[in-house]
């Protein structure tokens, strides 16, 4: 009878480890999901955006993905939530008889822009890329500078992933 309670204790103690090493997973879990951070916004099709007198900060009409809120719809600012190493994508779509300028900023420094020279084409499209180092409470935005841009633009996208 002792060596049947001695193996049921044995097998109790290793349960309670399994437990505990399994509540452990779960919390880091839930922590990874809690820094998930993704956007994705755009300017739809029929909504041109600009000219403008001044520069401005562009405001996506449609946000399509707002994990962890990070991107303000009212402001057009992504706030980065935790630090971390983030990439962004922009795109832009106008139409060539414009000059089209749209910059990237970091906490108010030009990180990357689109720039499109007047044309004869009907349409002109642009995009870059950028991977930034972001510490929590970092702001980055997308403008358009508006003594430059002398046409409409439609920004297509802009999303950020961590």
């Amino acid at each position: 009878m002792t060596e049947k309670l001695n193996s049921l204790e044995t097998k109790m103690m290793n349960i309670e480890s399994k437990l505990e090493n399994y509540e452990s997973r779960i919390l880091q879990l839930e922590q990874k999901e809690r820094n998930a951070v993704i956007f994705s916004a755009g300017i739809g099709v029929n909504s041109p955006f600009g000219p403008f007198d001044t520069d401005v900060t562009m405001i996506y009409d449609k946000t399509l993905v707002n994990i962890g809120n990070a991107y303000s719809p009212v402001t057009g600012v992504f706030t980065a939530p935790v630090s971390g190493v983030y990439f962004f994508t922009i795109f832009s779509h106008s139409g060539g008889s414009h000059t089209t300028w749209l910059y990237f900023y970091k906490n108010n420094e030009e990180i990357l822009h689109i720039h499109d020279h007047k044309s004869t084409d009907s349409a002109d499209n642009g995009g870059n890329a950028a991977f930034l180092q972001l510490q929590q409470g970092d702001q980055v935005w997308r403008g358009q500078v508006g003594r430059k841009a002398q046409g409409s633009s439609r920004p297509r996208r802009g999303e950020a992933g961590r």
